[in-house]
């Protein structure tokens, strides 16, 4: 019986005093233990999972640590044939992990692999391998910045686009209206969280230097916040409806102020109105059930005394 093969198979036998398991270098010796390649099947497994249970095993002490597990799973089993590294492994990525699922979850996803694949390479050769805590430790440093990035691009400005472009079927009560944008951002978002899986799993940490640091991607966030500009103008200029009745007589002639106003700017007092609303959450913040009882009453008032 080989030195390796006298090793004990127990997890219980490798855990330490605060029930973290501490597996012997020696176990992952072997071919038995040989990890297999990692394919792009295996990474679209990996996203596919992750992103199909996002939310679902929500927890206070771990928030979504078990979603990234269970996203792992296929993957960690190829690189870890051995039972007690398998569970250290499990056990680690079931550690407190939150971020945006998109650019945060995928991205550290496809880090998270390379970063195993590493590891698990190097404790089958028998050379120095990357410690697991550095594993955990990119994780944590990751997922803050790389979620400030996802929600300030995907809800704050894709998730809007995906509802302008459907609002005429909502005007018209087409029921469509109300289910394509969702559909069209799920797609939209599952195609680019897939690419940024294959993108983390292929640069390893250098993927989130390109993300917050690389020309590209900003190019993209920059264009991606011009549009959601251009679509929110659109949108105002489309379906906020204000018009204003004064009319009089001046030297016999007709003078109608709406049509006065048409004649500087097509939309005048849609943008005055949209425009109070941005300088009003420029200043106060995103105080918007104030700024909608607010604006109902003045709007009210405008009505009453004839000027709207």
């Amino acid at each position: 019986m080989s030195e390796v093969e006298k090793l004990s198979q127990d997890y219980h036998d490798y855990l330490d005093e605060d029930g973290m398991i501490q597996a012997d270098p020696r176990l992952m010796l072997g071919e038995a233990n040989k990890p297999d390649e990692i394919t792009k099947g295996d990474i679209m497994k990996v996203w596919f999972r992750w992103w199909w249970c996002n939310e679902v095993p929500h927890t206070f002490d771990r928030m979504i640590a078990p979603s990234l597990c269970f996203g792992l799973m296929p993957v960690l089993k190829k690189l870890y044939k051995n039972p007690v590294f398998l569970g250290e492994a499990y056990q680690r990525h079931l550690q407190f992990f939150n971020t945006q699922a998109v650019w945060g979850g995928g991205i550290i996803s496809g880090i998270t692999v390379s970063l195993e694949e590493e590891r698990a390479k190097a404790l089958n050769a028998g050379e120095p391998a990357l410690d697991a805590s550095m594993i955990q430790n990119t994780k944590i440093g990751l997922m803050g910045p790389l979620a400030g990035v996802g929600d300030s691009i995907d809800s704050g400005t894709v998730q809007y686009i995906c509802i302008s472009l459907f609002l005429g079927l909502c005007q018209e009560g087409n029921p469509l209206g109300a289910v394509m944008p969702f559909v069209c951002f799920a797609t939209a978002t599952f195609i680019y969280g897939y690419l940024f899986t294959r993108m983390g799993y292929t640069m390893g940490r250098r993927a989130a230097l390109e993300v917050m640091k690389g020309g590209r991607i900003k190019s993209i966030i920059d264009a991606l916040g011009v549009l959601g500009l251009f679509m929110m103008g659109c949108m105002a200029a489309s379906y906020v409806k204000l018009s204003t009745p004064i009319e009089a007589d001046l030297s016999g002639r007709p003078f109608v102020l709406q049509e006065t106003l048409d004649g500087i700017l097509p939309g005048l007092l849609p943008l005055i109105a949209v425009m109070a609303l941005f300088f009003f959450f420029q200043k106060k913040g995103m105080k918007v059930t104030q700024a909608m009882l607010g604006f109902t009453v003045i709007l009210i008032f405008l009505a009453v005394i004839g000027i709207l």
